[in-house]
């Protein structure tokens, strides 16, 4: 009965307390600056409970844009490796999703779960920041029905 409870309120401060980290593993920098205007006032997704870091070690969510390149691959594995368990990973953006249009390049190994296992896919070109929350909501309450621990 106590553990019930303990596990409860774990998740429920785990699901309204979300750090991210954010990782570019290359591309056009569109979605990068979708991101960044999403941590702006204008979006205040603090108010969801979702805070930027900047340290792998404190961050619950990787959320990566652009294609994995052979170039980036060792460092996006390092910093999902560097991060406590359970973590996250979202991929925001055609490229970061299949490779985009950088899929037929010598470089480009394609998109993020070609390195990783990725959680939510958000997909567009760029991405506007209302799908970016919306894709983070659906990220918190795959977190409350505990599909990940």
């Amino acid at each position: 009965m106590l553990n019930n409870v303990i596990q409860k309120a774990y998740r429920w401060a785990q699901k309204n307390s979300i750090w991210v980290i954010h990782f570019n593993t290359g591309g056009c920098n569109g979605c990068d600056i979708e991101i960044l205007d999403l941590l702006t006032p204008r979006y205040d997704v603090e108010r969801l409970g979702i805070v930027a870091q900047a340290s792998p070690r404190h961050a619950d969510v990787l959320l990566c844009t652009g294609p994995v390149t052979r170039q980036t691959r060792d460092g996006l594995v390092q910093i999902y490796s560097q991060m406590p368990s359970p973590k996250y990973v979202v991929a925001i953006g055609s490229c970061s999703n299949t490779g985009g249009v950088f899929v037929n390049s010598d470089t480009v190994l394609g998109g993020v779960d070609k390195a990783l296992p990725v959680d939510i896919y958000i997909p567009g070109c760029p991405v506007r920041p209302e799908a970016i929350i919306e894709g983070l909501l659906q990220l918190r309450e795959k977190i409350s029905q505990n599909e990940k621990i």
